[in-house]
C-alpha cells in the first residue's frame, strides 16, 4: 500500500488561503479518525503548521482514487466543496517519500533549512501514533524522515546561516528599529512558535519583555526564563500605551485585533510607531490595521522578503541534499514489501 501526500504551503497558497484549511491541533486527532473511517485510508498523519496543512496516508487505491479521497476529506471538513483551486498537491511514491524528507529536513519551509518544521513534524506524527492512527508503513517512513534530516544537518552545509520563521520575525524588527536594546515587546501566546521569537528577541538586546498566554501559568514560566514579566490574557491590551513591538502567535479562530480595537490605543500611545507581527494562522491581527498611520503589520507571507536572502545563501547546498533524499527514498522503498497492484 502506497504513501500519498496532500496538502497546500506557502508555495501554492497564500495566508488568506491556508489560514482557512488549518487545523487546530486539538481537532487533530479527531480529523485523523474521520479520515480513516472513510475506510480508504489505513494509516494517517496530518501536518498543519502557519505555512503548510498535509495530509499524508496509506491506501490501496490507486493514485487517482486516494488522491481524490484525501482532497475530498481537506475541502469537506473546512466547508470549502465549492472553493476548489490550484492551490492543493498531490504526491505518490516515490514523490510522497522524498517531500516528506524535504519537508523534515528544512528544503521545502519558506526559509531554507530552518530547524523548525522538524519538530513540528516530530509533534504532528506523535500525536497520531499516540492515537493509534499509524502503523508499519508510516512509522517507519517517518522515522527515516527524522533520521534524513539528522544526516543533512550533520553532513551538509544546508543550515548555516539559517534561522527559522520566529527569528525572521526579529531580522524584520531590526529592520523598523536600528536596535533592540531599548524596546519593549508583548508577546501573545506562549506556544512553541512564540518562546521561539521571544528568546530570538532577547538575544539581540530584548530586556523589557512582557508574555501573555490563556494559560497564566505558561506565561509566567516562559516569563520567568525570559527575565521579563507574566501577563494575565484577559489584560494584553492594556500594554499598547507603552510597547514598540508585539509579536501574535495564538490558536484563536477570530482576530484577536481589529482597527476598531487598535483605534483608541493609538490615541493614547500618541501615535508612537507600533510594530506588529502575526505569525498565527489563522491570522490573529486584521490586516486592514496595516492602513492606520505609525502601525506596520506583517504576517508570514510578510516574512517571505527577508527569507529570500537567506535562500540565496544555501540554494548550492540545496541541490545536493536533495540528491541524498533522492538515494533514501529509493532505499526505503526497496525496504518495503513488495506493493500488490491498486484496486481500480
Amino acid at each position: 500500500m502506497p504513501i500519498v501526500v496532500v496538502g497546500l504551503s506557502h508555495h501554492t497558497a497564500p495566508v488568506t488561503v491556508r489560514e482557512r484549511f488549518s487545523f487546530p491541533e486539538a481537532a487533530i486527532p479527531q480529523a485523523l479518525q474521520k479520515l480513516r473511517d472513510t475506510g480508504a485510508v489505513h494509516e494517517a498523519v496530518i501536518l498543519s503548521t502557519c505555512n503548510r496543512v498535509e495530509l499524508y496516508a496509506v491506501t490501496d487505491l490507486d493514485d487517482t482514487g486516494s488522491f481524490s479521497v484525501l482532497r475530498d476529506f481537506l475541502y469537506g471538513y473546512h466547508g470549502m466543496e465549492d472553493s476548489r483551486d490550484d492551490s492543493v498537491y498531490s504526491f505518490s511514491e516515490p514523490s510522497s517519500l522524498e517531500h516528506l524528507f524535504k519537508v523534515a529536513s528544512g528544503l521545502d519551509s519558506m526559509v531554507l533549512g530552518e530547524t523548525e518544521i522538524l519538530g513540528q513534524l516530530k509533534k504532528a506524527y506523535q500525536l497520531a501514533l499516540e492515537h493509534k492512527q499509524t502503523g508499519g508503513r508510516l512509522n517507519k517512513t517517518f522515522q527515516k524522515a527524522f533520521n534524513v534530516a539528522k544526516q543533512l544537518r550533520t553532513d551538509t552545509s544546508i543550515q548555516r546561516g539559517s534561522v527559522s520563521v520566529s527569528s525572521v520575525a526579529v531580522e524584520l524588527s531590526e529592520k523598523i528599529f536600528n536596535t533592540l536594546s531599548d524596546r519593549t515587546v508583548l508577546v501573545i501566546g506562549a506556544g512553541d512558535t512564540s518562546e521561539k521569537a521571544a528568546r530570538a528577541l532577547v538575544s539581540r538586546g530584548v530586556t523589557d519583555i512582557v508574555v501573555t498566554n490563556r494559560s497564566f501559568e505558561r506565561s509566567e514560566a516562559l516569563a520567568k526564563v525570559l527575565g521579563g514579566r507574566a501577563l494575565p490574557f484577559d489584560q494584553w491590551d492594556t500594554e499598547f500605551d507603552r510597547i514598540d513591538i508585539a509579536i501574535s502567535s495564538t490558536s484563536a479562530p477570530h482576530y484577536l485585533l481589529d482597527r476598531n480595537k487598535l483605534l483608541p490605543m493609538m490615541k493614547r500611545r500618541r501615535n508612537r510607531p507600533l510594530l506588529l507581527i502575526d505569525i498565527a494562522v489563522p491570522r490573529d491581527i486584521d490586516p486592514e490595521v496595516n492602513f492606520m498611520d505609525n502601525v506596520y503589520l506583517y504576517n508570514v507571507d510578510d516574512l517571505q522578503t527577508i527569507a529570500n536572502g537567506y535562500i540565496k545563501q544555501r540554494e548550492e547546498e540545496s541541490a545536493r541534499c536533495e540528491a541524498i533524499i533522492r538515494e533514501k527514498a529509493r532505499g526505503l522503498l526497496a525496504a518495503f514489501p513488495r506493493i500488490p497492484t491498486p484496486h481500480r
